[in-house]
C-alpha cells in the first residue's frame, strides 16, 4: 500500500489521518482538555481536514496538528504554559484581542492567553503542553535567548524521534525534553547541536522507509548504501541507537498504524494489514505493536472509532477483527 500519510512529527503516535472536521474537532478537544475549542474552515469541504499525532507523559503532552484544508482554531486555552512551534507551511497566531501574526518561531502562550491558530493547507504546528504540577509559570524564561534555546532543544528532540527504539524510550526522551524546558537557558549546560546523519546511512534509511514491499536483506541494504554489512550495522547503531533490522521492523509497524488511523477506512482490518506488512503471526505482531507504541492495535482503532461515534452520532459497534489483537 502506498503511504498516504503526511510527513508528520511523531508519526509513531499518529492518531488520526484524513479526518473529517467532526473527528478532528473531537480529537483536539479531548487531547487538549479544552471542550470549547471551535474550528472554522476557510478552504476545503471538511471531509478530510488533516492529521494529528500525540504523545503524553506524566510531565506533559505533545500534539502535532497537520492541516490538509485551511482552518482557524479558536478558544484555545490551558491551565499551564504551552509552547507552539511551526513545523511546515505558514501558520499564524493571535492571542487575546491582538491581530494575527506569522508563527515563524517558538512561542510561549500563558494560561490566561486564549490564543487562536490559523493553519493554511499543508501547515503543521507542534504544541507542547506542560502539566500544571510540572512547572510553575514563573520558572519559565520567555526571553528571546531562552526561547531560541528551547526551540533548539525541541528541534533536536524531533530530529531524534524517528529513532526511538520503543514506547519506553520515547516516554523517557519526552520526559527529558519537558524537564529541560522547565529550566532557564543558563541552566541548560549545552544547547543541542544535532549532527547530520552520514549520507551512506541516509541511503539505507530512505530505502527502508520508501520501499514498503522490500524484504529485509542486510547484504542488499549495505550494497545500496555503499558500505560493508558490518560497517552499516555499527554506523546505524552508533548514529541512531537502532540496528538496521530494528528500524526495518519499526517502519513496517508504522505502516500498519497509518492504515489503522485512516479515517476514510470505515472498517479497519488489523489482521489483513498486519499480514500485508509481512507479519504472519498475529499474536507476535500485537506484542511488537504494543512494545513500540504503548498500546494494542485494537486500542488504536477503538480510540479513533470512539471519536467517530461522538463526532458523527453513529453507534459504535465492535468489529470481529478488533477482538483478534
Amino acid at each position: 500500500m502506498r503511504n498516504t500519510a503526511p510527513e508528520l512529527e511523531l508519526d509513531a503516535y499518529l492518531r488520526l489521518n484524513r479526518a473529517s472536521l467532526a473527528e478532528w474537532l473531537a480529537a483536539i478537544r479531548e487531547l487538549s482538555g479544552c471542550y470549547d475549542i471551535e474550528c472554522t474552515l476557510f478552504e476545503g469541504n471538511g471531509h478530510q481536514v488533516g492529521a494529528l499525532s500525540t504523545l503524553a507523559t506524566e510531565s506533559g503532552r505533545l500534539i502535532c496538528l497537520h492541516a490538509t484544508e485551511g482552518m482557524e482554531i479558536a478558544g484555545c486555552r490551558a491551565t499551564a504554559p504551552v509552547f507552539l512551534l511551526p513545523r511546515a507551511g505558514k501558520p499564524e497566531i493571535a492571542t487575546r484581542d491582538e491581530p494575527w501574526q506569522c508563527l515563524n518561531q517558538l512561542v510561549l502562550a500563558w494560561p490566561e492567553d486564549r490564543f487562536r491558530l490559523r493553519l493554511p493547507p499543508e501547515a503543521s504546528v507542534l504544541i507542547l503542553r506542560l502539566e500544571p504540577e510540572t512547572s510553575a509559570p514563573t520558572s519559565l524564561d520567555c526571553s528571546d535567548d531562552s526561547l531560541s534555546t528551547y526551540e533548539e532543544l525541541i528541534t533536536c528532540y524531533l530530529h531524534r524521534s524517528p529513532f526511538f527504539r520503543d514506547d519506553a524510550h520515547a516516554i523517557s526522551k519526552t520526559d527529558e525534553l519537558f524537564r529541560k524546558l522547565t529550566l532557564s537557558s543558563t541552566q541548560v549546560v549545552q544547547s543541542c547541536k544535532c549532527p547530520k546523519l552520514d549520507r551512506r546511512l541516509l541511503r539505507a534509511i530512505e530505502k527502508i522507509r520508501d520501499e514498503p514491499g522490500w524484504d529485509f536483506n542486510l547484504q542488499e541494504l549495505a550494497s545500496h548504501s555503499g558500505v560493508s554489512e558490518r560497517n552499516l550495522y555499527y554506523l546505524m547503531k552508533r548514529e541512531t541507537g537502532m540496528t538496521p533490522y530494528r528500524l526495518y521492523q519499526r517502519n513496517r509497524l508504522l505502516r500498519v498504524r497509518q492504515r489503522l488511523v485512516d479515517c476514510q477506512c470505515e472498517v479497519p482490518h488489523i489482521s489483513w494489514y498486519a499480514a500485508d506488512a509481512g507479519f504472519s503471526h498475529l499474536g507476535r505482531f500485537a506484542a511488537l505493536y504494543r512494545e513500540h507504541f504503548g498500546e494494542l492495535p485494537s486500542e488504536t482503532v477503538q480510540w479513533r472509532r470512539n471519536l467517530q461515534g461522538r463526532g458523527t452520532g453513529k453507534p459504535i459497534v465492535d468489529e470481529p477483527d478488533l477482538l483478534l489483537s
